[in-house]
């Protein structure tokens, strides 16, 4: 691998470039965590990547060596001139200049899997001001993949891959742990990049399960429950769901946290996924009736 704060100097300098720091750029200059990433998302030849944000093409390059097709899509407009200038001779390397927000990526993979290409991974620096729109999005769509390889600003994935119910949990943690198996993979301490971030960041991966990790009637009844606890962090969950607008009253509230044998001075961050399943089926049954 070339050296990649000499490559990443140069490309700065001949393109009269620097950070955009609206865009959260931070471009990675470490080559033990290029090869982390690329190492820990198990890349072959018959794998499809799509990399978000790929800026200067640093980790790019990597997962072109290893994977049998790279789609990059970047929205900084500078950066893809230097991507298609870097690249050109790349067979296997796609690139899209657009905003990840608004593309058909359920599209997008269908039409490799057409080519003949087996799985489906996401691969990524993302920047830290978009990170969870981003993840979320990728959860959400039910996207045909297998994984999600990553590396965001460290305070943000010890939330995201947190147990559900443990001190760090949020509801976005409810979220990954229902779509996929979470893992760290490296910390990424901040003089990794040009220019250096404030704060130091971290590698997971998110391996898609095949079905959710619980069973629920609702899902959609599923993450408003989720939401609604984590809006007031500090009032019990009871008070959560009277605040929120799932019950009218404590009263009516307290029937089921009986019904449920749920203690009334539970905090939502406390519960386990299990909890909101059963809670969220509870409710949902209820309502049918």
């Amino acid at each position: 691998m070339e050296n990649l704060i000499e490559t990443t100097k140069f490309l700065l300098k001949k393109y009269k470039l620097s950070a955009n720091k609206n865009l959260g750029q931070n471009f990675l200059i470490n080559e033990n965590v290029v090869n982390s990433i690329v190492e820990s998302s198990s890349i072959s030849e018959e794998d499809v990547v799509i990399e978000i944000g790929p800026g200067l093409g640093n980790l790019t390059e990597e997962l072109l060596k290893k994977a049998g097709k790279v789609i990059a899509i970047e929205l900084d407009d500078r950066m893809t001139e230097i991507l298609k200038d870097r690249f050109f001779m790349y067979k296997n390397f796609e690139l899209i200049n657009d905003d990840v927000l608004k593309v058909d990526l359920n599209s997008l993979i269908k039409e490799q899997k057409n080519n003949g290409l087996k799985r489906a991974k996401i691969v990524a620096n993302l920047p830290y001001y978009i990170t969870t729109p981003i993840i979320m999005k990728l959860l959400e769509e039910k996207l045909d993949i297998a994984s999600i390889t990553v590396m965001i600003q460290k305070e943000v994935a010890d939330r995201l891959i947190a147990v559900p119910g443990s001190k760090l949990s949020g509801a976005i943690t409810y979220c990954v742990s229902y779509y996929a198996e979470s893992e760290s993979v490296m910390i990424v301490e901040n003089n990794s990049f040009i220019p250096e971030p404030s704060v130091d960041s971290e590698v997971i991966k998110l391996t898609i399960r095949n079905n959710p990790s619980v069973e629920v009637v609702d899902e959609q009844e599923f993450f408003k429950l989720i939401k609604v606890s984590f809006m007031q962090r500090r009032k019990t969950f009871l008070n959560s769901l009277v605040n929120g607008g799932i019950f009218k009253d404590k009263e009516e509230a307290k029937v089921m946290f009986d019904d449920l044998e749920l203690d009334y001075n539970i905090r939502g961050e406390k519960l386990s996924i299990e909890d909101f399943a059963r809670i969220s089926n509870y409710l949902v049954s209820k309502k049918n009736k």
